[in-house]
């Protein structure tokens, strides 16, 4: 059985490392080739004791390993460069890199259609993450007023998270019309978060937490509360491989996991 062949952007950062330990582990994939454009060009070890070409350029690494997909966690003013590069050497795209614009998503959409290629791109590869996201969205149908409340680590660089505004707009999307938000007669408006479709999204990022996220729905004498809690980073991988391997299966972009899942 012939191994799918990847490559890791991002591969010196923690996710990049986390990613690496995963897929090494797995008998269909073979990690091939690392990017990282803090590290100079040389080597990368595998936990197998392997090493493979490492370089600041992930063209330089598209060129000389030959990846089929390339998994990336950057930043969002990287993956156009990247997406286009990778397009261009007929390597499909998966990321969970978040903060990128819809512009930008359109951009790589037409991208991968032209070279007859794909992306996968996810703001939460976790499964439980995208599960809290359906149940929201089915109570959204029978609450007029919501809340999401998400904690992350200090070094996340956008807020609200990707997952947040993901979850906020598959429930206004659900329900059709505004959740209700009641008006404040005092105090500072931006204690209430920012507003989105009249959900208040509540941000806080600090040390000793991954990723955290409760979608807060209420009524007359009732609440209903859906959580999920990251308790490490490997709970995002079992998506990762899903992604790496039904990448080649698309056309264009596919965002998010939900699709693959049935979801």
């Amino acid at each position: 059985m012939s191994k799918i062949r990847v490559a890791i952007h991002g591969a010196s950062g923690k996710m990049g490392q986390t990613v690496i330990a995963a897929l090494s582990c797995e008998p269909d994939i073979d990690i091939v080739g690392a990017v990282d454009i803090k590290s100079p060009s040389g080597t990368c070890c595998l936990p197998d004791g392997r090493t493979v070409p490492m370089a600041p350029d992930a063209s330089i690494i598209f060129a000389s390993c030959k990846p089929e997909v390339i998994v990336d966690f950057s930043t969002a003013n990287a993956i156009l460069p990247l997406a286009r590069s990778a397009f261009e050497h007929g390597v499909r795209l998966v990321s969970g890199t978040t903060g990128i614009s819809p512009d930008s998503l359109s951009e790589i959409d037409m991208m991968a259609k032209e070279h007859h290629s794909s992306a996968i791109i996810a703001s939460n590869f976790a499964i439980g993450a995208l599960v809290m996201i359906h149940l929201a969205r089915i109570a959204a149908r029978y609450f007029d007023y919501a809340d999401i409340t998400e904690q992350h680590h200090q070094f996340k660089l956008d807020a609200p998270s990707g997952t947040a505004l993901s979850t906020a707009k598959a429930m206004a999307a659900e329900r059709g019309r505004p959740f209700l938000n009641p008006e404040q007669k005092g105090g500072l408006q931006e204690s209430r978060g920012l507003k989105f479709e009249g959900i208040n999204i509540h941000s806080a990022r600090m040390p000793g937490i991954v990723a955290r996220q409760e979608v807060l729905f209420g009524a007359d004498g009732q609440t209903l509360s859906i959580k999920h809690d990251a308790i490490s980073r490997e709970c995002y991988m079992p998506g990762i491989k899903l992604a790496v391997r039904e990448v080649s299966k698309q056309t264009g972009l596919v965002f998010g996991l939900e699709t693959l899942l049935g979801l």
